[in-house]
């Protein structure tokens, strides 16, 4: 009879870290695109995350067995080709505008799918958020088939308070639903903008001094202060989907261009990390200091798995 040989600590660890690496490409959809036929791959969805809104809502759409896939992980890794039936982008408004990485992504990655489609998240108001995802998509050289906005938590801490949000009905099952519906039966649509919004938003960008080029593209080091009570956690490194934080011998520090997301400052347990002052009245202070806000159906881990880019 064959003795069984011990595995030493070394190969306990490599096996160890394989599994972990394993179980952070399933959160992130990596591994499913890499193993999967294409009759499995028949619907991809795209999404960027921060509070992990995008992200729910991207698994709802994404097809069974397929987790949605990452686009902060996709743009670090460089998989930026992909056919498929259909394909799907969610994303939050930030301003009415996509985040600078989805953009980024919709300029350099190659899509190519029958049908496509595209769920941006709000919070408050959409504005022209559907004729700007068109207007980027068209320059970019695809035509979306179906683009309709779904109302959430706006995590937007200058404007809202989260405890507020979070008490309010925003009826999400139930534009999920029609969602769902209308991808799955090929609807082409768009939903419209109206004038009224048109000029929402124009007002909009007049008053915050911001562009449709940068949109929220600023200085981490410049925005966020990190105060005295952090614990050198690491999971502002882990949460920026830039891979702006970093753990040095002065501490943790922010350095970087930033999105804007906030992932950084609604996942922090200690509240350490504060927006500095800002003569930008869109950039005023919190609603609410002690309020915070994480989807419920999405953990801590997920949103670490989505945007890490160390």
């Amino acid at each position: 009879m064959e003795e069984k040989k011990s595995m030493s600590r070394r190969d306990a660890l490599k096996t160890m870290g394989a599994i972990v690496a394993s179980a952070a490409l399933a959160t992130t959809g990596l591994s499913s695109l890499s193993s999967c036929t294409d009759r499995q791959k028949k619907r991809l969805v795209f999404y960027f995350t921060a509070t992990g809104n995008s992200l729910y809502i991207a698994r709802q759409l994404a097809s069974e067995g397929n987790e949605p896939l990452s686009i902060p992980q996709l743009l670090k890794n460089r998989q930026l080709e992909f056919e498929a039936d259909e394909i799907g982008i969610v994303y939050p408004i930030y301003g009415h505008m996509p985040p600078n990485m989805v953009k980024e992504f919709l300029q350099t990655a190659k899509l190519k799918a029958n049908y496509l489609f595209c769920v941006p998240t709000f919070g408050a108001r959409k504005c022209s958020a559907v004729e700007i995802w068109d207007n980027l998509a068209k320059t970019c050289g695809y035509k979306f088939d179906y683009i309709c906005t779904l109302m959430m938590v706006d995590n937007w801490l200058h404007a809202f308070d989260m405890n507020e949000q979070m008490k309010m009905d925003k009826h999400i099952p139930e534009q999920l639903t029609k969602i769902q519906e209308d991808i799955a039966a090929h609807r082409q649509w768009h939903e419209p903008t109206t004038q009224e919004e048109r000029d929402m938003h124009a007002g909009f960008m007049q008053f915050s001094g911001l562009n449709e080029r940068d949109a929220f593209l600023m200085s981490a080091s410049e925005r966020f202060l990190i105060e005295g009570n952090c614990i050198e956690c690491g999971i502002c490194i882990q949460v920026c989907p830039r891979g702006n934080y970093k753990l040095t011998s002065r501490g943790i520090t922010a350095n970087g261009q930033c999105d804007y997301c906030l992932a950084c400052i609604h996942a922090c347990p200690q509240k350490a990390i504060q927006f500095r002052p800002s003569e930008n009245p869109l950039l005023g202070p919190e609603r609410n200091p002690k309020a915070r806000y994480r989807n419920e159906h999405v953990s801590l881990m997920d949103i670490k798995r989505a945007n890490d880019q160390h």
